[in-house]
């Protein structure tokens, strides 16, 4: 099972707010052992978020999908999700109890009547409004909930909000998938050659080693070591192992310059 991310909003794309979602849920995984496979990033528009979810919800991956799940004229994730599945949206129980808690709670700190029927309030359960057979992801920050349907799993645009829901799931609903997929990563920093001249020598790695992944990253400016490339090689640690004196041979006898070993 790949793990997916899905980033919702016309500002991310404007360039109005920028995307903090990536590094942190990177972070996250990395933490417990899990890779980023992907990530989409979807504007405000229905029809695009719908084609995102069908496939995030066709793809047996754990997705989670940020933002678009309030209750404004700008919020279609909850109505895009039921449109992927073909289900109607429904007032889930727990959710609406919540919401109302949390609109008890804002009362009482204002020190006024908490008025359940009034238009404002009674607007607010739409955030409860979720595709029938839903779950929920419960929110430490406002209580408001986040929702789940399979292995898609639905949180606010709010990092404040959305991390540590995040981290709810992959501790209590992908905890089966922590430190799974043993990896591992070992690269070199060369100097003063070019990825054509590299490229048989990667080739003939990937060739003689199955499942192992070799990968080139070019610098120009690094601030450290210049102009440069980072060679390595990545996948499960005893792939890796062998394939890694092969690919340190293959550079000596090309004769290029080799500066420090990274090991992650």
């Amino acid at each position: 099972m790949d793990i997916g991310l899905i980033i919702v909003g016309d500002e991310i794309l404007s360039g109005k707010r920028a995307d903090k979602h990536m590094p942190k849920v990177i972070e996250l995984l990395a933490a417990r052992g899990l890779p980023l496979a992907w990530v989409r990033y979807a504007g405000d528009v229905r029809e695009r978020i719908t084609r995102d979810l069908r496939d995030a919800f066709a793809s047996g991956d754990a997705v989670f999908c940020c933002g678009g799940i309030g209750a404004t004229p700008d919020d279609h994730t909850r109505q895009c999700a039921a449109a992927a599945l073909g289900r109607e949206l429904v007032l889930h129980p727990q959710a609406r109890d919540l919401i109302i808690e949390r609109m008890r709670d804002v009362a009482a700190e204002q020190g006024v009547a908490f008025e359940p029927d009034r238009a404002d309030n009674v607007h607010r359960l739409n955030m409860g409004m979720f595709p029938a057979g839903a779950e929920i992801i419960p929110n430490p920050y406002n209580k408001i909930p986040g929702f789940a349907i399979g292995n898609v799993f639905f949180v606010p645009g709010f990092p404040v909000m959305a991390w540590p829901m995040i981290e709810w799931v992959l501790d209590h609903k992908l905890a089966h998938l922590h430190h799974r997929g043993r990896h591992a990563e070992r690269s070199v920093i060369v100097f003063g050659s070019m990825e054509a001249t590299l490229t048989p020598l990667m080739e003939r790695i990937e060739q003689r080693f199955s499942g192992v992944r070799v990968f080139s990253l070019p610098s120009f400016d690094h601030a450290q070591w210049g102009r440069h490339i980072e060679l390595g090689v990545k996948g499960d640690p005893a792939v890796v192992n062998g394939a890694w004196p092969e690919l340190l041979q293959g550079l000596q006898d090309l004769g290029v310059r080799l500066g420090p070993e990274l090991v992650r």
